[in-house]
């Protein structure tokens, strides 16, 4: 597999640019400020008056008692702009058509300009679109800036392609040649109230051919080449090369607070020797993808990460989709890194949940260079990032102590847990002729799955050591040292949400299970993505309707039964249905009495083949406060009680189960019943990103309930009509 030298992110590949980039921190927003939009946010700040500014039809000369207008030598870079004439070849080596399609071009290292950026000063920001500008091969100017009233503080500019607008009447008769072509390429800069510098406007169409080597000896470009000559090259602490783009606290659908990670952490930690592997063409359609999903989600966020020769290290993203099933089902976390640890063709590491009827939802995604601390660490803040910050109360992976280092950094508070399966998988794979032994299967096996208490499995497993003569085997004792993590015994105080299933050790964590192989591409991998992610959500409507609609065959008479057929989705209330037919079949005996506190012994007979077992599980009953618990630890596993709870509670004549354990996660009308925290009453009033804040979150309950059917709908759609041209009628009483 070849590397490709750098995160392609347009139509053309040119030269890398010999000069280092500018340090930028890419904020994606949700939504965009146009040109009117600009200077009404800095209110009387701004040095301007509506009728005291004249722009002429070229948008070349501007005047203005109020506004400070700056000017860069408007015909003074006329000397170094591009010469287009008749007898421009197209495809010459050193020059670059505009895109047939759309007349976009794209730069190689330097990523397009897109709303929303955000640069730590002017110049960063200056730099950043000249170096972009060279790179594709055309230059710059300012076109206008704009200051602050009585004072020399620049708030805003238009850096505007070289070839904008045309000669004046009085330019035009000179002997100069015309190298101005009418082109609309600029991005408007604003500064707000971070003190950052914003890309407010952006207009990436050219209307001209590109030609790097006139471009080398424009004004703007031969300026940055001297600056960067007398530059000393800073160390990696002091300049941040990653490039991150992600939308603020405003694009959180769900909301839990404000997030307080410094905006260097993401990266200060970054290899920047490593680069993403990829194939020829692959950056290009990494690219492409997000482009495509950004027309049709619009609340899509991807974050890229570069090392410091500008080529692609490491990449996430995740749609607004995701990011409110999380604000839903964010308790359980699995990452499952199959394809990076098996190394697979793609790089991939996948955020899995699972929703309300059990299944498996996609959480969000990324590409990594490597398997290192460094890389998950970058990977896990920018997942929490786009998560405002909140945890999970569980987080499942595979048995990796690099990804385990960075969990604890990132995560401290979560349960971090290990693949059952996967830890068992790896066991065998390390125990050489041992894993064909049928006796040593069995062993294992009974060990692991079938102890219930600490003492059995640690004396099992230290004969199974001792009968084997594994006592020296080196990976077995790591393992072993870190048994809290994966055997199930040790698990019974964490919730799992039904994402493990430790009778077998099946682990639902895989979105992508039979989808994506060792050798499937790139390319193929982000066209069955769509069709993946649809299905997904198509499946979770279809048993929403399902599950509302349509009522369970009853099986037994029991009132357990009855009760949370009429609370739990269809598939929940199956796989409790269940325990509640096996509920009959135990014998239960007192064993001890505390108080209120009593401990029954349950005897189960199993039958498995020829092999019959009789297996005892104690429950304990709190009769004054209606707790239970049983050493299977069912709750905490799967979400729902166990059948020899349920015989406990029935033994002793309760006839409801009691309310705590009713998770609301598995409830048909969850949704309507969960209400994001919206922190309405710390809305500052003078802040409009907290006002986008709060109404972004209300939009989405009413986009959840106008999902339920072609009615709930039809008044969503309706009463998202009638309240814009309510708040049309608003803003028109202010113009």
């Amino acid at each position: 597999m070849t590397g490709n030298p750098a995160f392609s992110t347009g139509d053309q590949h040119h030269a890398l640019s010999p000069s280092p980039p500018p340090n930028l921190l890419i904020t994606m927003e949700e939504g965009s400020q146009n040109s009117e939009q600009l200077f009404e946010d800095d209110g009387n700040e701004l040095e301007m008056e509506g009728n005291d500014i004249d722009i002429d039809s070229n948008g070349l000369d501007i005047e203005g008692n109020c506004l400070d207008i700056e000017s860069n030598g408007l015909q003074d870079d006329c000397d170094g702009m591009l010469d287009i004439d008749d007898n421009h070849e197209s495809n010459g080596d050193d020059a670059t058509a505009v895109s047939i399609e759309n007349g976009i071009s794209q730069g190689k290292n330097y990523p397009p300009p897109v709303v929303g950026m955000e640069f730590e000063s002017y110049d960063d920001a200056y730099n950043y679109y000249n170096c972009y500008a060279k790179e594709l091969g055309f230059a710059i100017r300012v076109k206008s800036s704009w200051t602050k009233r009585n004072s020399k503080e620049k708030r805003g500019a238009v850096l505007c392609c070289n070839c904008e607008g045309f000669k004046t009447i009085k330019e035009a008769n000179s002997r100069r040649k015309e190298t101005r072509t009418g082109c609309l390429a600029m991005i408007r800069l604003r500064l707000v109230e971070s003190n950052r510098w914003r890309v407010d406007e952006v207009k990436l169409e050219h209307n001209h051919l590109f030609d790097h080597e006139r471009a080398q000896n424009c004004k703007s470009h031969k300026k940055m080449d001297a600056v960067a000559k007398r530059k000393v090259e800073p160390t990696l602490d002091v300049e941040v090369r990653t490039i991150k783009l992600y939308r603020t606290s405003t694009a959180d659908p769900v909301g839990y607070g404000n997030l307080n990670i410094l905006e260097g952490e993401i990266s200060e930690t970054i290899d920047r020797s490593k680069r993403l592997k990829l194939n020829k063409g692959d950056s290009q359609i990494i690219y492409d993808f997000f482009s495509r999903i950004q027309l049709t989600s619009p609340n899509f966020v991807y974050l890229i990460d570069l090392n410091d020769e500008g080529c692609l290290r490491n990449v996430f993203w995740i749609d607004s989709r995701s990011r409110a099933a999380y604000g839903y089902f964010g308790d359980v976390v699995a990452v499952d890194t199959t394809c990076l640890s098996n190394k697979y063709e793609i790089p991939l590491v996948a955020f899995v949940g699972v929703n309300h009827h059990g299944q498996s939802i996609l959480l969000g995604c990324g590409l990594l260079a490597d398997d290192t601390f460094e890389s998950y660490v970058w990977l896990f803040r920018a997942w929490i990032t786009c998560m405002s910050g909140r945890s999970p109360q569980t987080i499942i992976t595979d048995h990796c102590r690099a990804m385990q280092s960075a969990i604890s950094e990132v995560f401290p508070r979560a349960h971090h847990r290990l693949h059952l399966s996967h830890v068992m998988q790896s066991l065998f794979k390390n125990l050489g002729e041992l894993q064909e032994s049928d006796v040593f299967q069995m062993i294992l096996n009974r060990t692991v799955y079938e102890t219930v208490k600490v003492d059995e499995f640690e004396m099992g497993w230290d004969d199974m050591i001792r009968r084997f003569g594994l006592a020296d085997h080196a990976w077995l004792c790591t393992l072993y040292e870190e048994r809290e993590r994966w055997a199930p015994v040790y698990q019974k105080d964490t919730f799992f949400a039904g994402m493990c299933t430790f009778e077998n050790g099946e682990f639902r964590s895989s979105f992508f299970d039979g989808f994506v192989h060792k050798q499937t591409s790139l390319k193929e991998f982000f066209g069955k993505y769509e069709l993946l992610v649809q299905e997904e959500r198509k499946t979770e409507a279809i048993n929403d309707l399902e599950s509302r609609d349509s009522s369970p065959l009853l099986k037994t008479r029991c009132f357990y039964e009855l009760q949370l057929a009429k609370l739990y989705t269809n598939e929940i209330f199956r796989r409790f249905q269940d325990e509640v037919v096996m509920m009959p079949c135990f014998s239960i005996t007192q064993v001890h009495a505390n108080g209120s506190v009593i401990t029954y012994m349950i005897k189960e007979h199993e039958v498995e083949g020829d092999r019959s077992n009789m297996k005892n599980f104690e429950v304990m009953h709190d009769k004054a406060g209606t707790e239970i618990r049983c050493i299977c630890s069912c709750f905490n596993f799967n979400g729902y009680l166990c059948r020899h709870c349920l015989c406990v509670l029935h033994y002793n004549g309760v006839e409801e189960i009691p309310f705590q354990y009713i998770l609301s996660r598995w409830r048909k009308d969850f949704k309507r019943l969960y209400i994001p925290e919206l922190g309405s009453n710390n809305i500052d009033i003078s802040n409009p990103v907290q006002w986008f804040d709060h109404l972004h979150r209300r939009a989405m309950q009413v986009v959840e309930e106008g999902m339920i059917s072609h009615d709930h709908y039809t008044v969503a759609w309706q009463a998202f009509k009638e309240s814009l041209n309510k708040v049309r009628l608003v803003a028109e009483k202010h113009v």
